[in-house]
């Protein structure tokens, strides 16, 4: 596949889930909760978790928000990915996704439709668009469970 093959397909993958997200609402119930912003483009994301009743494994994941359609897909991308994954799995691919980010990684193949996101590291200020609903996933699942408390995360830190 050529590069303007592999560019054209990221591009109809991020608008499609853009613009038709398949895993937008908020869970039932929602046993973790996190909110993210990104300041430098406005970006926010609100990301709903529902737990296995051990609080090991993820049923399922919800986002709720406002962003541009780099953040948008990546959020829908994530919530598909994460399903039926362990806690431990989804910080893995949490690491795993910053580290696509810089280049350095991809995921395996039966992930691999999160390598679309392979695309932004080529616009480096648009990474922080695709990195905020990872960074919120890492939040909700770092936090003591209580669902509503968490306030806002932000990745302004963020190196571009």
């Amino acid at each position: 596949m050529t590069l303007g093959n592999l560019r054209d397909l990221y591009q109809q993958v991020i608008l499609e889930r853009y613009k038709s997200p398949k895993h937008k609402g908020k869970t039932n119930p929602v046993h973790r909760y996190q909110k993210g912003h990104n300041p430098s483009c406005g970006d926010t994301i609100e990301l709903s978790l529902q737990l296995s009743d051990a609080g090991d494994k993820i049923l399922d994941v919800k986002f709720e928000g406002e962003g541009c359609a780099i953040s948008m897909a990546s959020a829908d991308l994530m919530a598909e990915a994460l399903k039926g994954k362990t806690v431990t799995e989804a910080l893995e691919m949490v690491e795993r996704f910053q580290q696509m980010m810089k280049g350095e990684a991809e995921f395996p193949k039966e992930l691999r439709k999160l390598n679309v996101m392979q695309g932004v590291a080529q616009f480096p200020v648009r990474i922080k668009c695709a990195n905020l609903t990872w960074h919120a996933l890492k939040a909700a699942l770092q936090s003591t469970g209580d669902a509503e408390s968490n306030g806002f995360i932000s990745n302004e830190k963020e190196e571009a």
